[in-house]
């Protein structure tokens, strides 16, 4: 005989949240089964990366600790959790009673002429801009001769976790993925219902076994740099320091530098690629959708 799941007079979005979870098998929602479960259904880190939100915001929400969610939060909540018609009109409605209230607007990015001007003039250095969910928003010539093996150009994590070329570019692909949802979490925390956030961490959700699991741990403050080492098919191995620094004129912005020590095999490996990349233009995308 099937459970009766439904939430009773007065027990509010979080019994909904936990109701509509447990009902719900990790098959049904494309997740591994991983055998004997403890709790029934879904597990609350599962819906948090189905979802896009962090594993903290979604226990606010189901403890009752958290009100008032963005309409992007609940329609990602919708979708994660496979809610028909009525359950989803409920959802709303729990969530906002009597209220309505406005999406937020997505957030546009630009950079600063004078920032691209900035790094288009280092032609010994590789160097980009991300933006607050690591999106490129611009690189200068040597990035782009860098990171030209790469299919996508357009978001960090997107190229971690989908592009089969950083499986090879990186000697140590699992600490820069690491790094990069650490890096990712950090802006979630701070703005849990970020259009573009929540988007990006769908996606990848969706798309990505490791970037789940990974998603669903919990990290601590990540240093601004570190020393990455790569593999360029055509200069070899390369030890580059990984800077990031913070600008202070575009909130959420960061110019990223990757240095080699001078007089090193890997600054010659750098000067080697700059001659021979043929000059042309540089991605400069704008992130996908506006955001």
């Amino acid at each position: 005989m099937d459970r009766d799941t439904r939430p009773g007079p007065g027990g509010g979005l979080g019994q909904f949240l936990r109701s509509r979870r447990e009902r719900l098998g990790p098959a049904a929602a494309g997740l591994p089964g991983a055998g004997r479960r403890r709790v029934p259904g879904l597990r609350r880190d599962e819906v948090a990366a189905l979802s896009g939100v962090s594993l903290s915001y979604y226990s606010r929400l189901e403890q009752g600790r958290e009100t008032g969610p963005s309409h992007r939060v609940l329609e990602a909540l919708a979708r994660a959790l496979q809610l028909g018609d009525e359950d989803r009109a409920e959802l709303f409605q729990l969530a906002r009673p009597g209220t309505r209230r406005t999406t937020s607007p997505a957030r546009v990015e630009r950079v600063r002429p004078h920032l691209r001007r900035l790094i288009e003039d280092w032609t010994r250095t590789p160097a980009f801009i991300v933006g607050h969910a690591q999106d490129l928003l611009a690189t200068n010539a040597l990035a782009d001769a860098l990171y030209r093996e790469f299919s996508l150009h357009d978001n960090v994590l997107r190229m971690l976790f989908l592009d089969p070329a950083a499986k090879s570019f990186y000697r140590s692909p699992e600490r820069a993925r690491h790094r990069a949802v650490a890096d990712l979490q950090q802006t979630a925390a701070s703005t849990p219902q970020d259009p573009r956030t929540l988007e990006l961490v769908g996606e990848l959700s969706v798309r990505s076994g490791e970037f789940r699991t990974l998603w669903a741990r919990e990290y601590i403050r990540v240093p601004p740099y570190e020393v990455k080492q790569i593999h360029h098919s055509v200069v070899g191995d390369l030890e580059l320091r990984h800077e990031a620094l913070d600008i202070r004129s575009a909130p959420g912005q960061q110019l990223i530098i990757l240095q080699a020590e001078p007089g090193s095999p890997s600054a010659d490996g750098l000067a080697l690629l700059g001659s021979l990349s043929a000059p042309g233009p540089s991605h400069r995308q704008q992130p996908p959708h506006g955001s």
